[in-house]
């Protein structure tokens, strides 16, 4: 058993070793930040989504947002697309591939960002939401695990951190994105939070 446990760490150590080899990917991951400061700055609101497991990291990258990170702070305006409601309705009514789509066009506004995660790059729901997005005028970051070439051209920004084999560990390297976004977001709005770091 200890050698499976010490090959799937291996495996985490491997991916986030090649993503901090890769400088044109840590690259977009400022450009990311960059504009979801901007759309903060800007009064603008943050969307995010995703299925399975990039759902729950879409929930936690917006209630990491409204609540805090790691210090009390005000709240920013973010709101992950996982009400129940809202996803079995449309679910049932227009299909899954609406879900994310459907709440976009009922919420989203010129100005607001789109935070949209597929660890495949192929998931028609998300793509739908990024193109109901781009419709708007609302500018749409992407989280993937491989290159895209539909989910590519309706993003401002795509962040692609290939993982392996199986969607696991792209997860964790884009909670792990997830993560430095928030904080490059509150050092630019809360610097007093990091004081002495």
């Amino acid at each position: 058993m200890q050698n499976h446990i010490t090959s799937s760490l291996q495996e985490a150590h491997t991916a986030l070793t090649k993503l901090l080899a890769n400088p044109a990917a840590l690259a977009t991951i400022e450009q990311a930040a960059q504009l979801l400061i901007s759309t903060f700055e800007s009064h603008g609101r943050v969307y995010s989504c995703g299925n399975g497991g990039s759902m729950c990291d879409a929930m936690h990258f917006a209630e990491e947002l409204t609540g805090r990170y790691r210090k009390d702070r005000k709240s920013l305006g973010a709101t992950a697309i996982s009400d129940a409601g809202h996803l079995t309705c449309v679910g049932n009514d227009h299909g899954y591939e609406q879900v994310f789509a459907r709440y976009v066009e009922g919420h989203g506004r010129p100005g607001d960002c789109l935070v949209a995660l597929s660890t495949s790059g192929t998931s028609k729901n998300v793509i739908k939401a990024a193109e109901a997005a781009k419709a708007l005028g609302m500018k749409v970051i992407i989280l993937s695990g491989k290159r895209s070439e539909k989910l590519e051209p309706l993003s401002d920004v795509y962040i692609c951190t290939p993982g392996g084999t199986y969607a696991d560990r792209v997860q964790e390297l884009h909670i792990k994105v997830l993560h430095i976004l928030i904080e490059l977001i509150e050092r630019h709005f809360f610097p007093e939070n990091y004081v002495g770091e």
